[in-house]
């Protein structure tokens, strides 16, 4: 298969965690736009994400919100149980949420307390959340052959750049890509495709406090597009996925940095 014909993933359903801003709304918006249902979850209550849920709705899909903390296992079986009791099936997994640390510390002097959030929200969340729905995956496939679903994990250049004021982040990226590879080895005999995006520097509320140095650092010329990342980059990197365009590539890191990890000389 070398993607969804026209037009039949509308009615597809794909869950995006941490999916009311930043990336995650890139994502959303741009899988909307295609005519994708939506479930999205994040940490906010239902009012403060009310306007978010408005525009996805006014695309003509079905978007509904899920409030839950993914490092948190009761928290994860509701929005498992969640998503399939209103949207009645999912197709697409999309691990998304992350934080980074609260303070930012040489890691000669970093907390414990700092790593263990860290760690526990983007990389435990998404590794058990994936065990959930990739059961349920199999399920679907024994059932129906031909059901279309796939896997993605939104990870970061840290997975392979070292920062060593937040190595608690760059740790719980590069984990996320392993965790990639496990469930893509896992799923392969079930033809579930797991595909890991790796954003680099992306305009969002994560990196706006470091918006001037990372000016500066474009004009130094850290990528090869001297230009910030935007949330539709990686979103239709998403889409392209989602719709089934990269069936062979299962396992793979594709990478939306704008050339920043290409060495030069």
């Amino acid at each position: 298969m070398s993607g969804l014909s026209e037009n039949k993933h509308i009615g597809l359903t794909a869950l995006i965690t941490g999916g009311t801003r930043g990336i995650g709304l890139g994502i959303a918006r741009e899988l909307a736009n295609a005519g994708f249902n939506l479930a999205i979850n994040g940490v906010r209550d239902a009012d403060s994400v009310k306007p978010v849920i408005d525009e996805l709705n006014k695309k003509g899909v079905q978007t509904v919100y899920i409030q839950g903390d993914i490092s948190k296992s009761d928290d994860r079986e509701k929005i498992f149980q969640t998503t399939l009791s209103k949207m009645g099936e999912l197709n697409i997994l999309i691990n998304n949420a992350g934080i980074a640390p609260r303070e930012r510390k040489d890691i000669l002097d970093a907390s414990e307390e700092i790593f263990d959030e860290v760690m526990s929200v983007n990389l435990k969340g998404p590794y058990f959340l994936t065990r959930l729905f990739a059961n349920y995956m199999v399920e679907m496939k024994k059932k129906r052959a031909g059901f279309h679903c796939s896997i993605i994990n939104v990870s970061s250049v840290s997975a392979s750049t070292a920062s060593i004021n937040r190595g608690e982040y760059c740790i719980s990226k590069a984990g996320l890509a392993m965790t990639t590879k496990l469930w893509a080895a896992r799923l392969g005999e079930f033809n579930i495709p797991v595909y890991e995006i790796r954003p680099g520097i992306i305009k969002t509320d994560m990196t706006y406090s470091a918006t001037e140095k990372y000016d500066r650092l474009f004009e130094k010329g850290i990528n090869i597009q001297k230009r910030w990342g935007l949330p539709e980059d990686v979103g239709k990197v998403a889409l392209a996925i989602a719709m089934g365009m990269m069936p062979y590539s299962t396992g793979q890191v594709i990478s939306v940095d704008g050339g920043m990890t290409i060495q030069t000389l």
